[in-house]
């Protein structure tokens, strides 16, 4: 289109519905243009450039059309500029500067429109400065992959509206407001708290999901007021997904930890970080003297930064133990040693992938950028087969559904080799029947076709009690059918973990053996172990635990609390899934007495008497660990595996199994704090799902309480009749606090009408 030609040029269009990532709507006008031999004016958005075109984009012709089109859209706006939200990066009032007379002809009364509620994150409040450009929808439809908002009327009656009654829920919803042009959609829990002038921007790193969103947090006053997304087309084009987005919410909540603490008897005192680090040093040589080494443990979250994770380990190795670890959703680990997992590809090849073959994850939750570019594959022809416990909406079209109970995942995968196998004229690998179903075939088929291929193991897969069987499956699928075979990390720093080595020679599942010392670096072990009963008792049974966080919690188990500092409070490091590491500065001071964790661990190292504790910054960690300014990191990363392919079958089915999902906004401690989230539908209490066999058969309908009873813990919860689960399937979330009662998140549950159980 002219547009991108002129873009091309550096030659600016005005324009307000354009925008490159969307389809072409030409509704605004704005952006007409002198072509030469064409009558009238034409949009140059809408107009194909064609050999030897004559375009004038500023000619008289083409700046009095723009003129008297910016006259027309400021007939009904609202004269609130001085009040506005938007004021002062306003498009509208840039562009009304340059195209804007100096008085209106219109004379009569400007239309009205009636506020609508939107939720908890999208403002629509003052929908009267709407000027109708229909970014917002677009973005909805052809992005997020579900309308949220439409227009309704005509004319000047036109107004774009929700759905009756409904809010805004999707997980990118606030790209609307940064889509829209006016100040019709603002970000509710910003709005009215600063003006962009006064605000300062930095860039940081998102700490959430692995995708490694860029961001430009926005400060003022020492506080950060706004996050918004730096684009990088590399990594999330122009986009981030709310959590990036509103969680900076937790930063000033009320749990905040912000000065060292002991538990002196029942009490807890606010002490000086020195007795804090002296007490903590003390009590880890005594442990060491009376117990040795190997009692004491020190768990981290993948939240944490790669010079947090490796001086950790350091601090490990330098004690005298091994047993550390930042992946405490993991229960099989037979991959240590071989696989470092990756994507397996950069992050922008995702978008033009012809296949994809995804095992095992609540896709759009878990990674919601990365589903936006599964889905822009699948809409420009792609094909995409899932294999999951639950029959969940990604809201992306999938071409092959397969929809097991967890424990039937190999036998699923186990098909498709024999169908691969066949398909090829081969002879099945040793073990593997030449039967396969429908289903298994169909799969098979749609991998064998196509060019650009790839499989991809989610969280789930990851967490999987038979996580290294799944991976051979899926490395003999990849190989077989000439697919990139690839994991779509946990979380901000998975990667990193491993580039650090922050995890033992002999790993075990996180808590499953009783120590007498733990340090917990940004880990709620009741919220992110893999199995909360087991984590609870091994805590409640410690001599000493070490909380280094920046909110108040574990205050039942914990002797020590030390105030560590959020991402928006640090320097640091953080991989994301391609390899790609992503330095970032500190944005705002620490608040309180806060510091950053590797100088925490820095200064404990010093007082232990361990050496290699000199750090002057978090850069000379980073360097010494990576080499100076080396950021590609995907030559030191393998999903290759030597684990034997091993065949299954199909379970009898008779008895229930979980699946647990971790929710979007209850993965890490900053999204589960930031008020706004919270209040946001998919921040609700957790049901538990389950099928309408099973719910059939214990007399209960959506909405009725249930006793979910795993090991020795229980918990009532609203049942959800779900019909895309398995029979026996039961889904219940981990990582919230009404279910941390449960066990594990893979194995054997029971469900019962609230009142009729044990």
């Amino acid at each position: 289109m002219v547009m991108d030609a002129a873009n091309k040029l550096g030659t600016y269009i005005p324009h307000f519905c354009y925008h490159k990532k969307l389809s072409i709507a030409a509704n605004c006008r704005m952006c007409l243009v002198e072509v030469e031999k064409a009558p009238k004016p034409l949009p140059a958005c809408a107009t194909p450039v064609s050999a030897g075109m004559i375009v004038r984009s500023h000619s008289e012709k083409a700046v009095q059309a723009q003129k008297s089109v910016m006259e027309f859209l400021l007939i009904n706006h609202p004269l609130d500029c001085p009040i506005c939200d938007q004021g002062g990066e306003c498009q509208l009032q840039d562009l009304a500067v340059g195209y804007g007379k100096n008085a209106s002809r219109y004379e009569e009364e400007k239309r009205v429109v009636v506020p609508k509620e939107a939720g908890p994150l999208v403002s629509m409040k003052e929908m009267s400065r709407c000027i109708h450009c229909t970014r917002c929808v677009r973005f909805g439809q052809e992005v997020a992959g579900v309308m949220e908002l439409g227009m309704l009327g005509r004319g000047e009656h036109s107004e774009i509206t929700t759905f009756v009654g409904e809010a805004v829920n999707s997980e990118m919803s606030g790209n609307m407001i940064d889509l829209c042009p006016v100040g019709a959609l603002t970000s509710k829990p910003f709005r009215y708290s600063a003006r962009t002038w006064e605000l300062s921007r930095r860039k940081s790193v998102s700490p959430h999901d692995g995708l490694g969103a860029n961001l430009i947090v926005q400060v003022k006053q020492g506080k950060v007021k706004r996050v918004l997304p730096l684009e990088n087309e590399a990594v999330n084009e122009c986009w981030i997904s709310d959590k990036d987005r509103f969680s900076y919410e937790a930063l000033d909540s009320a749990e905040r930890l912000t000065q060292p603490m002991l538990k002196q008897g029942n009490e807890w005192k606010e002490v000086d970080w020195q007795t804090a680090l002296e007490y903590v040093a003390h009590g880890l040589k005594n442990i060491k003297h009376e117990h040795g080494a190997d009692a004491i443990a020190a768990y981290a979250t993948a939240h944490s930064t790669l010079e947090e994770l490796a001086l950790l380990k350091k601090l490990s190795s330098g004690v005298g133990f091994d047993n550390i670890d930042f992946r405490l959703r993991q229960s099989d680990f037979a991959l240590d040693g071989q696989v470092t997992p990756w994507l397996g590809m950069p992050i922008a090849d995702v978008s033009s992938l012809q296949r994809a073959f995804v095992i095992g994850s609540f896709l759009r939750k878990d990674h919601p950028l990365l589903a936006s570019r599964l889905r822009a594959a699948v809409k420009s022809g792609g094909q995409l087969t899932m294999l999951h416990a639950t029959n969940e909406e990604n809201l992306i079209k999938v071409a092959h559904n397969l929809v097991a109970a967890p424990s039937n995942w190999l036998a699923v995968l186990s098909g498709i080799v024999s169908a691969i196998a066949s398909a090829k004229g081969e002879a099945a690998p040793a073990g593997f029947g030449s039967e396969a179903n429908d289903a298994a075939k169909a799969a098979a088929a749609s991998l064998l076709s196509g060019e650009q291929k790839a499989i991809f193991l989610g969280n789930a897969a990851v967490h999987h009690p038979q996580a290294s069987a799944i991976h051979a499956a899926a490395q003999w699928i990849a190989n077989a059918t000439g697919a990139r075979l690839g994991y779509l990390t946990e979380a901000a720093n998975t990667v990193g973990g491993y580039i650090a080595g922050a995890f033992s020679a002999k790993p075990a599942p996180a808590f499953s053996a009783a120590k007498k010392a733990y340090l917990l670096l940004n880990a709620e072990p009741e919220l992110d172990a893999v199995d909360p009963q087991a984590a609870t008792a091994a805590l409640q049974g410690a001599e000493m635990v070490v909380v280094m966080s920046a909110f108040k919690h574990g205050l039942d188990y914990a002797d020590v609390l030390l105030p560590i500092a959020p991402f928006a409070e640090t320097s640091g490091t953080f991989v994301n899934c391609e390899g790609r590491a992503q330095s970032f500065n500190g944005t705002v001071k620490p608040l309180g007495e806060a510091r950053p964790a590797w100088k925490v661990l820095r200064v404990l190292g010093n007082i232990l008497g361990l050496t290699g504790f000199d750090y002057e910054t978090s850069e000379a960690i980073r360097d010494e660990l990576l080499g100076a300014g080396v950021t590609d990191l995907s030559a030191r990363l393998s999903n290759i595996s030597t684990v034997a392919l091993q065949s299954a079958t199909f379970g009898s089915g008779e008895s229930l199994e979980r699946i647990a999902d971790v929710p979007i906004y209850f993965a890490d401690a900053l999204a589960r704090r930031s008020g706004p989230l919270l209040a946001t539908a998919d921040a609700a209490a957790p049901q538990a799902h389950i099928s309408s066999a099973l719910a059939q058969q214990i007399g209960v309908a959506n909405g009725d309480l249930v006793q979910v009873i795993q090991g020795s813990g229980s918990a009532i919860l609203a049942a959800r009749v779900d019909a895309g689960l398995p029979d026996n399937v039961v889904r219940v979330a981990a990582a919230h606090a009404s279910t941390a009662t449960l066990g594990a998140m893979f194995g054997p549950i029971s469900v019962a009408k609230a009142g009729e159980g044990k």
